[in-house]
């Protein structure tokens, strides 16, 4: 690879990096659009070209990945985004996150569960009482109202989605996967799981799961996008869509009312202020010109989880200032000692995280104290550097899902869009409204069920939420740095740390940092998993320092999350966008021309 005093190509030539980085960066001075899916960021590019901004295609985009991927997304889900206004240089934070039904509790529901209310226990992550009012219905018309360019209405915006709902696509080889792996999941969940499944007359109760290049239809999803075009919330939120969003999960043994969709649609999403971490490792001093005084790595606040992320950084920076770890060289990268320094400073982060992470509405989440510089170093005074930790107060992360849809979206004026959506687990709560073609998300499954807990489930309130959109700025000027995120359950801070370091201290460009493989804590069964091209020397090292490993290969590397990542720099006097996509989903980087 040709070098580049930027740092937006890897100082490596390519046969000297240690794993397999097959794809080129893309480049783009008029915009990008890198997701999961080439269908959907065609969409999003569609948008660009007709004049819309990242704001739009953003929605555009979303819209779509609900029919091609409606295993990890869709309208019946959650939300959030960052969008970077270039003209202010502000970043601002919105959280298109749903609440638990008005008329649910602790007591009703440990009472319907059938649990003894002396013994610990969780939700079931599939039962209709962990569906929460869906938000990104609102989290999109809000999108477009707060942050779009004006010059296209929601209509416009909608139209690659509703055009492909009702003419039909194609469907991607990973999405097949998931489709055929949850098949019987989806029979069993929902009384309407034909609208989701492929029309095929020879087979089973006339519909299957479809195949790779399979044609897709999804007519009544098509009706409901229109709905929502014409009528903006109201639409959603009340009316016929409201009406079998409740008479479903009513039926099932479910909370939701139509005075809980109403509530949403008037309340709205939540404009909140992004939190941020100042990240001025020496490793970015050497590699990067234009982030020479450091860079700030932005993140999206509680209820979601984006906070793990900015601790974990800061305690790595504590730990490099004090002599603990040392300055990485690029040659130790996924080393024995690297490895172990971002496990146990996620692990720390994790620890506060799963306590303090919950509604900021209903109960006080001190977000600042978790990330000053003193309490890090406090925090950071738990690392060993010769072996894992003994376990941690308020415990580690409970498990881990990797579904839900991150892309990055850029254009010509400068903005940038960091945007998630998802309907947790696989296919969700697997509900669907009769005649509306989306699935309930199931994201109350996050809820604790510990009576005294900040995050117990309580009415109205919105439970810790995994997913997170990330940003970057210079600390010099305060310019776009990198829009970027990796989607995955609990993966995804873990995925924002080892990424953002691939760049800044490794020096390696954004195809190659989302190409590098990747560890992932999972808590519930106390693993630390590794990917394939992690060398078999590291992994005896973690072994010997105490790490229980699992190494993932094949379709399992799912587990380590789908990034997407846009880089920002300058040259010539023009501002050049450089975008990489994760080969372990479907999708590319698209640029505008």
């Amino acid at each position: 690879m040709p070098l580049n005093s930027k740092a937006v190509y890897s100082k490596q030539r390519p046969d000297f990096v240690p794993f397999s980085s097959r794809r080129s960066v893309v480049h783009s001075t008029n915009g990008i659009v890198t997701c999961t899916q080439p269908l959907a960021a065609a969409a999003g590019q569609k948008i660009l070209t007709e004049g819309g901004n990242a704001a739009d295609a953003a929605v555009a985009v979303a819209a779509v990945l609900n029919l091609t991927e409606p295993h990890s997304t869709g309208i019946g889900g959650d939300m959030f985004c960052l969008f970077y206004n270039a003209k202010t240089k502000k970043i601002h934070a919105l959280n298109g996150s749903g609440r638990y039904p008005a008329s649910g509790n602790l007591e009703q529901i440990i009472k319907d569960l059938g649990f003894d209310p002396n013994v610990t226990q969780k939700l079931p992550s599939k039962s209709v009482l962990t569906v929460t009012t869906p938000g990104a219905a609102a989290g999109w018309v809000d999108t477009v109202e707060k942050f779009g360019s004006g010059k296209l209405s929601l209509e416009q915006i909608l139209a690659p989605a509703i055009e492909l709902a009702e003419e039909g696509f194609p469907v991607s080889e990973l999405a097949s996967f998931y489709w055929r792996e949850n098949e019987n999941f989806i029979r069993g969940a929902s009384p309407n799981f034909k609208e989701i499944l492929k029309v095929d007359h020879k087979a089973k109760d006339g519909v299957r799961s479809p195949s790779p290049g399979d044609i897709m239809k999804y007519p009544t999803l098509a009706e409901t996008f229109r709905t929502l075009a014409a009528k903006g919330k109201r639409g959603f939120y009340e009316g016929r869509i409201a009406e079998e969003i409740v008479r479903v999960v009513k039926d099932l043994g479910g909370y939701l009312s139509l005075d809980d969709l109403k509530y949403h649609a008037q309340t709205g999403s939540q404009e909140v202020d992004a939190i941020s971490l100042k990240y001025q490792g020496q490793n970015i001093t050497k590699n990067d010109e234009e982030s020479n005084q450091g860079v700030e790595v932005w993140e999206h606040p509680p209820n979601g989880q984006g906070i793990v992320a900015l601790m974990a950084l800061g305690i790595l920076e504590e730990l490099e200032n004090s002599g603990k770890i040392p300055q990485f060289s690029e040659a130790q990268h996924n080393s024995t000692e690297y490895l172990h320094a971002i496990i146990e400073s996620l692990r720390i982060a994790f620890a506060d995280a799963s306590w303090w992470v919950t509604d900021p509405d209903v109960e006080k989440v001190p977000s600042q104290e978790l990330i000053a510089k003193e309490y890090l170093a406090e925090r950071a005074k738990l690392f060993n550097p010769e072996k894992a930790a003994e376990i941690l107060d308020h415990g580690s992360p409970a498990h881990n899902h990797c579904d839900t849809v991150y892309f990055a979206v850029t254009d010509k004026e400068g903005n940038g869009i960091s945007f998630i959506n998802s309907v947790y687990e696989d296919f969700g709560s697997g509900i669907i409204p009769k005649g509306c073609g989306f699935i309930l998300q199931n994201r109350g499954a996050n809820f604790s069920l510990t009576a005294g807990h900040p995050n117990v489930v309580a009415p109205r309130k919105r439970p810790y939420h995994t997913i997170i959109p990330a940003m970057i700025t210079n600390i010099s000027d305060g310019s776009l740095h990198s829009v970027y995120g990796v989607m995955g359950g609990f993966m995804q801070p873990q995925g924002h740390v080892q990424v953002l370091l691939n760049m800044l201290a490794f020096n390696y460009h954004p195809q190659a940092a989302l190409d590098a493989p990747r560890i992932c804590i999972a808590g519930d069964k106390k693993v630390i998993y590794v990917e394939e091209g992690i060398s078999s020397e590291v992994i005896e090292g973690l072994k010997k320092m105490g790490h229980p490993i699992e190494v993932l290969s094949g379709w399992k590397r799912g587990m380590f999350g789908r990034g997407q990542l846009i880089r920002c720099h300058h040259d010539d006097g023009k501002l050049v966008y450089s975008a990489g996509s994760d080969p372990r989903g479907d999708g590319m980087a698209i640029p505008v021309v």
